[in-house]
């Protein structure tokens, strides 16, 4: 997942310090009554001291034990968090008005991604997402234009926009598939080139593709992701959970059965 805007890695940060496990530990081995380090004296706390670390070396698993326990639970408030986002957000995720909606309308899982043509992982995923919709058939898919690498980005987005402005759905799904499979490098040149090769009149689109018509829709489409904590991509929502990252087709298809499962 593309991170801090420039790269297409993604990275969690540290859950558990030292001095938390050691903080846990210590009250996990407490017994029922009261414990009240603060009471201690010197020699009982150095004593205390020395047999946390004897514990500890000889009993590693029990670090990693906690260290896995604390990130079960900031996965939880985490995804607790995201689902609280996406409840006040839905009308811009689901019913903007004007991003490119595909894959069944009345499908029962809808899902939503941020993405960018220059995201290498956007790219891995495409394919997958592409194969996920069409062999379920009911998925509703909506493509959020989200670009944050390059200039290239920017200017894929625009193009692409602007193409479903002028030309319909149809087009925008052509030109899209075209942008996120290029290898070549995006600029109004070889953007104008590709459109003129799809049949499209690719002057006319470059020009519309500077209106504030275009802008404004990538902007919502930033604002909206600055609400959602959404900092790299591709970012998937999938009915109310959020999905950072790319995630290969059979953990997205898990993904979906888990959500029909819960109703």
């Amino acid at each position: 997942m593309a991170q801090n805007e420039q790269d297409g890695t993604f990275m969690r940060k540290p859950l558990l310090a030292l001095p938390a496990t050691l903080a846990l530990l210590a009250g996990l081995s407490q017994p029922a009554m009261a414990f009240d380090p603060a009471a201690m004296t010197d020699s009982e706390k150095t004593a205390f001291g020395i047999a946390i670390r004897d514990y500890l070396l000889s009993h590693p698993e029990v670090v990693m034990e906690a260290v896995q326990a604390l990130r079960d639970k900031e996965y939880a408030a985490q995804s607790d968090r995201d689902t609280q986002m996406i409840a006040s957000l839905e009308d811009q995720l689901f019913d903007d008005g004007y991003s490119w909606v595909g894959g069944n309308p009345e499908g029962d899982v809808t899902i939503v991604e941020f993405m960018d043509y220059r995201c290498g992982y956007c790219r891995q995923a495409f394919s997958e997402v592409e194969e996920l919709v069409a062999s379920d058939g009911n998925i509703r898919l909506i493509v959020k234009e989200y670009p944050i690498l390059t200039e290239g980005s920017t200017l894929s987005s625009q193009f692409a926009i602007a193409a479903k402005l002028i030309y319909g759905d149809d087009a925008y799904k052509t030109l899209h598939d075209a942008l996120i499979t290029m290898r070549a490098d995006a600029t109004p040149e070889t953007l104008v080139d590709l459109a003129n090769t799809l049949g499209f009149d690719g002057a006319s689109i470059a020009t519309r593709a500077q209106s504030f018509e275009v802008s404004d829709m990538i902007g919502r489409n930033h604002d909206l992701a600055r609400q959602l904590q959404i900092s790299g991509t591709p970012t998937f929502i999938l009915n109310g959970t959020m999905q950072r990252g790319y995630e290969p087709l059979d953990s997205m298809r898990a993904r979906v059965a888990a959500l029909r499962a819960e109703g």
